[in-house]
């Protein structure tokens, strides 16, 4: 009896426990059946046959099961989650955003690997329209839109459902890989710019300095109140001596506060206007002061000597 091997080294555990095989692939809204499947265009999962989940029960793989979809006749991939298993032998439904990812049309055909991707912890999207901005808060809407995601891949275009209205974002960036896996993780999110967002254009306001003393020519017509200047209405109707005739404001009645030099931060002060004491003149005399009783005293009946 003669035994040979074809090969020199034994076939590594990886390659035997790996899943590969092509479907034909078909969006979501062909899926046959009474149920609505809307719920799979608001994530990034596949819908793949039963034999799939035969085929990989019986291999060593790592859980969560995460997939590399690849286009073959453009050279396009992308990776996703599975959802369910009950979708015709040989077929495929995926979201309608990964198809136009991977460049395929109804029926085509997609390359499904099976991999195993580190787990994200920082990302970086762009929104495909400025209309994004209009969300109050977009990444508590991204994270609650994110749950119905498996995995991210840099370059992908994903959709997301808000409001009934379909935002596009551009995956810029993904850490520690290029395709990261967001299952139970903890993950810093980041945005670029808006496609085609503009800033709005600031006027900068040129203010002119002027050194010197200031001309108070001008100051009559800025001032703002001023008493009884208003023009008056007579009983008889008539206009005679009701137009205002204000008097000229000297440039001299013009009061101008000073500013406190001494001023610091933090302290208030009170400026009260008080009258001068009027200082008092001490007399040389010690006589000149006040002594208590001691005054002269008056009597109205004058005492006199008896004859």
């Amino acid at each position: 009896m003669f035994s040979f091997n074809m090969f020199d080294h034994p076939i590594p555990r990886v390659f035997q426990n790996r899943f590969s095989t092509q479907y034909r692939c078909f969006s979501v809204s062909m899926l046959a059946g009474p149920n609505d499947r809307s719920d799979v265009e608001k994530g990034g999962k596949i819908i793949m046959p039963p034999s799939a989940l035969d085929q990989l029960s019986r291999l060593n793989i790592t859980y969560p099961m995460l997939f590399k979809l690849t286009n073959k006749n453009s050279d396009r991939m992308t990776h996703c989650g599975v959802l369910e298993f009950v979708a015709d032998e040989g077929i495929c439904y995926l979201p309608h955003w990964m198809m136009q990812n991977l460049l395929l049309e109804e029926g085509g055909l997609v390359q499904v690997e099976s991999v195993n991707l580190q787990v994200a912890t920082y990302s970086k999207f762009q929104p495909q329209s400025p209309d994004f901005l209009d969300i109050t808060n977009p990444k508590a809407v991204l994270e609650n839109a994110l749950r119905n995601f498996a995995c991210l891949t840099t370059g992908d275009v994903i959709a997301i459902n808000y409001n009934e209205k379909i935002y596009e974002l551009r995956v810029m960036e993904t850490k520690p890989d290029k395709a990261v896996s967001i299952i139970e993780c903890d993950m810093n999110v980041d945005f670029d710019a808006p496609l085609g967002y503009k800033e709005p254009e600031r006027q900068i306001q040129h203010e002119e300095s002027t050194e010197g003393e200031a001309d108070h020519s001008g100051y009559a017509g800025e001032l703002g109140f001023r008493a009884f200047s208003g023009s008056g209405n007579r009983l008889d109707g008539k206009k005679k001596g009701v137009e205002p005739s204000p008097s000229p404001i000297k440039p001299g009645d013009i009061k101008r506060g000073i500013p406190n030099y001494e001023f610091k931060l933090g302290k208030i002060t009170f400026i009260r206007n008080s009258r001068p004491l009027v200082k008092k003149v001490e007399e040389d005399e010690a006589g000149g002061r006040f002594v208590a009783f001691s005054g002269e005293g008056q009597s109205l009946r004058k005492k006199g000597r008896k004859p």
